[in-house]
């Protein structure tokens, strides 16, 4: 039995109760709360390991309860909207979401994203302490404390933004795909638009202050994808080898 537990967040018994029976089916263990103030005290309280929020909730709404949650934890949250367009999915992602599944839909498919999430996050690129610290003019990675610094300043980056900016920032110079990036960042499971890894790049910009017209870090090669073009920081020679103080 797995011990990794979903909070699902929805004023809809039904629907809780549906999403409940097939993520124990899956082998997850599934809390419930039935609105925005209970959501927030089960995120803090029992500490999922992925939260499945409603956008339209009494007392707070899910964008109200994602920007909460951002404030002081990066759980993994999917996103529930009865509404389709653009926006929603856009103010969702930028607050901090890492998906979004648009009602109605089918319970098969959001228990393969919540999988495929979890198995994201479970194997991370960067995960292992061991891994060496990245260095770019500008720009300091530090895969074992995920830790991201923007000319000597600390960076406020998601755990999916951390992960999409080490998986390019691993290989500068190379081209990703969309497809690409989504295989090695949210997993070869994952359901969903595309667009998502769009997204996740003016999100990743944004916290590295980097310019798409005139871009430090993360590059746009037109039609294809993109790729990290930040300069390697070269180590300083010694200038007398045969001097040693």
């Amino acid at each position: 039995m797995s011990t990794q537990r979903v909070l699902v967040v929805d004023d809809e018994p039904k629907i809780r109760m549906t999403v409940r029976g097939y993520l124990e089916a899956d082998g997850f263990q599934v809390l419930e709360a039935p609105d925005g103030p209970s959501g927030l005290q089960a995120v803090t309280r029992d500490r999922p390991d992925l939260v499945v929020l409603d956008v339209m909730l009494p007392g707070l709404d899910g964008f109200q309860v994602l920007r909460r949650i951002r404030q002081s934890s990066q759980v993994p949250v999917i996103m529930l909207t009865a509404r389709d367009e653009e926006v929603d999915r856009l103010i969702g992602f930028t607050t901090g979401s890492d998906d979004y599944v648009t009602k109605p839909f089918s319970p098969r498919e959001l228990a393969l994203r919540v999988r495929a999430i979890l198995r994201r996050t479970d194997s991370a690129p960067g995960a292992s302490e061991d891994d060496g610290t990245l260095g770019f003019a500008g720009l300091t990675i530090d895969p074992g404390a995920r830790t991201v610094l923007v000319d000597g300043n600390p960076a406020d980056l998601s755990a999916l933004d951390f992960d999409l900016l080490i998986a390019m920032a691993s290989a500068p110079g190379r081209v990703f795909t969309r497809r690409g990036l989504l295989t090695q960042v949210w997993g070869e499971d994952f359901f969903g638009d595309e667009r998502v890894v769009d997204v996740h790049i003016r999100t990743l910009r944004r916290a590295l202050r980097d310019d798409a017209s005139a871009p430090r870090f993360v590059g746009t090669v037109r039609t294809v994808g993109y790729r990290f073009v930040g300069r390697p920081v070269q180590s300083v020679p010694d200038p007398d080898p045969q001097y040693r103080p």
